[in-house]
């Protein structure tokens, strides 16, 4: 979220916090990307903030009741609010419960518990999904578009696009079997608690072959998750490199050091395998 915006996003999830009868007279800044995610105090909550249009939180929040209702590990909406999507000042507002970290990192066989956990959940809570191939069409258009990724060599485009395109037939011709996932179960994405790992961000939720959300997370949570295909894994993990590479190459794009990343990300994929993980590629480039 652009720093201009960020006050006034603030300023919307205090009056949302204060309107529902939650104190919110102060606001620490948890992280910033399409996102706002605030701790508002000193009542405690987590507050999530997007500009309204650029956000799905009303699927977000039905699917979380839905999933904490299965018994899956995501942090639940905040119990002292009603459930919904508050709207201010142009903001889309949710409210959701805050855990104090209880350690800076997820142990790996815990993050793949965890998500195994919430992937045998996920399949027992039918709801309606993008199929992961959207992010590669959308990938797609920012890489095929000089005006949307100006700043894309004319030879990474074709290199890029072409990658794009033959790891979604590669993907699709193996026919593996698709479920509801995350989407993004990143690090980032994985709350260390008391009550153990939870996962947030469900905005992202696609259908699609497990390994696609295995592609997200550090080498050693898969090393413990069950019955990996390895080939799979192998080509979800390139897509996931290919597409994060466009999304930093887009005008407009506001992660820390895009180009830098974006520049990475293009040599990875290069450099051939093995391919390393996202986590990998962040400290790389020193944790930005």
């Amino acid at each position: 979220m652009e720093t201009t915006d960020v006050t006034r996003a603030i300023s919307a999830a205090t009056s949302v916090a204060v309107s529902v009868g939650l104190a919110a007279d102060g606001a620490v800044v948890l992280q910033n990307s399409n996102k706002l995610a605030l701790r508002l105090t000193p009542s405690d909550v987590f507050a999530r903030v997007a500009h309204v249009g650029q956000e799905v939180a009303g699927f977000e929040v039905e699917l979380a009741q839905r999933l904490v209702e299965a018994g899956c590990p995501v942090c639940p909406l905040e119990p002292r609010a009603d459930p919904r999507v508050y709207t201010r000042d142009g903001f889309a507002v949710t409210l959701w419960t805050y855990y104090e970290p209880v350690s800076p990192h997820t142990a790996p066989v815990d993050y793949a518990k965890a998500l195994e956990q919430l992937h045998a959940g996920m399949r027992e809570v039918e709801v309606p999904g993008p199929r992961f191939t959207d992010r590669i069409t959308e990938a797609q258009a920012v890489v095929a578009d000089p005006d949307r990724s100006p700043e894309l060599a004319d030879a990474e485009r074709v290199f890029l696009g072409g990658r794009l395109a033959s790891l979604r037939r590669a993907i699709d011709d193996r026919g593996a079997v698709e479920q509801l996932l995350h989407g993004e179960p990143h690090p980032g994405n994985v709350l260390s608690t008391e009550n153990g790992s939870l996962f947030i961000d469900l905005e992202t939720c696609c259908r699609g072959p497990v390994e696609f959300d295995l592609a997200h997370v550090p080498e050693a949570v898969c090393e413990h998750y069950p019955n990996v295909d390895q080939g799979l894994l192998d080509e979800c993990r390139q897509l996931v490199l290919a597409i994060v590479a466009a999304w930093r190459w887009e005008l407009g794009d506001q992660f820390p050091n895009g180009r830098w990343f974006g520049e990475e990300l293009l040599r990875a994929l290069h450099d051939g395998p093995p391919w390393p993980t996202l986590d990998v590629l962040h400290d790389r480039l020193g944790g930005l």
